[in-house]
């Protein structure tokens, strides 16, 4: 479990995701509404050096972010009604070369790629306000384990702070 106490941590989390990130991969990000998708997406688009403002794709679906490495397909899967309209979007296709950062995309998205990573996000338990989150990273199949523990982020669970 990651501690990010504020949305600059959230936001660094995602850069470094960015450093590591390769066409072809898709991350899936869950949690309550607040918990920091968009801003670890936003992290994530600085780290692939995209342009332009990263905000939430919920009436829109699905943005690109490009002018970085590689471009960055935002979407987000809120008001999808199940597999056959996330099958509308395409994105299987956008994965050859792109990264694809999908949030509410559990049990959705995840066989678009042999491998994924999923990130939870939450509040810590009893927190009612503050910016505090706690991020844990689930490496799903391929290298995603290698690749980040490359970069310092342990998918195993143990605790530490992002930095």
């Amino acid at each position: 479990m990651i501690t990010l106490p504020t949305p600059d941590d959230t936001r660094a989390l995602g850069a470094k995701l960015g450093e590591l990130v390769r066409a072809g991969d898709l991350i899936v990000l869950n949690g309550p509404l607040g918990a920091g998708k968009t801003v670890l997406v936003q992290g994530l688009a600085a780290g692939l050096g995209a342009k332009g403002a990263v905000t939430s794709p919920t009436f829109v679906i699905s943005r690109v972010h490009e002018g970085g490495r590689l471009p960055l397909v935002h979407v987000d899967a809120y008001r999808l009604a199940g597999a056959l309209e996330v099958d509308d979007l395409d994105l299987d296709t956008d994965l050859t070369l792109a990264v694809v950062a999908v949030e509410w995309g559990a049990g959705l998205v995840e066989a678009l790629a042999d491998a994924h990573l999923r990130i939870e996000l939450t509040r810590p338990e009893g927190a009612e306000e503050g910016e505090e989150r706690l991020a844990v990273l689930h490496a799903v199949g391929g290298d995603w384990a290698r690749r980040l523990s490359a970069v310092g982020l342990d998918p195993s669970g143990a605790d530490h702070l992002v930095g």
